[in-house]
């Protein structure tokens, strides 16, 4: 087994970070493909209020050990080279990501569906918990659908 990675980052996933993460994997001439996922925070209308913001919490120490364990499942069911994952905890606002899952692979094809699986994956079995705060400052606990 390999070693628990740092998932959570404290408010929104920032462009500049993705775009680093990105352009660390230049020298990595075995990956000819990368897929990437980001979750972004919708501007959702509940009962015509409107979502501002979701604050993320997480049972952090279930939470990192349910990703480690859909990271090493994803390394036993598919040919990966690099797999990345990263999820806000805190205030994100609408607009703003709070997910982002990269993936790389000698082939594209294999990138596609270890996405898919490691995205269904987290939305099952992760304890991040969202509450979606609205423009009147109310909020409610976020539903996954």
């Amino acid at each position: 087994m390999s070693k628990r990675k740092n998932v959570f980052i404290d408010g929104p996933i920032t462009p500049e970070f993705i775009s680093d993460s990105i352009a660390k994997h230049q020298t990595k001439t075995s990956i000819g493909a990368h897929n990437i996922f980001l979750g972004q925070v919708r501007d959702d209308k509940i009962e015509d209020k409107s979502v501002q913001a979701i604050e993320y919490s997480a049972y952090k120490e279930m939470a990192e050990e349910s990703f480690h364990t859909i990271r090493e499942e994803t390394f036993t069911k598919y040919d990966l080279t690099c797999m990345h994952i990263y999820h806000s905890l805190g205030k994100v606002k609408k607009g703003e990501i709070c997910l982002f899952v990269f993936v790389s692979a000698p082939h594209r094809k294999v990138t596609f569906e270890a996405l898919e699986y490691i995205v269904e994956r987290i939305k099952k079995d992760v304890p991040i918990y969202g509450k979606e705060i609205f423009e009147d400052a109310s909020h409610q606990w976020k539903v996954n659908t």
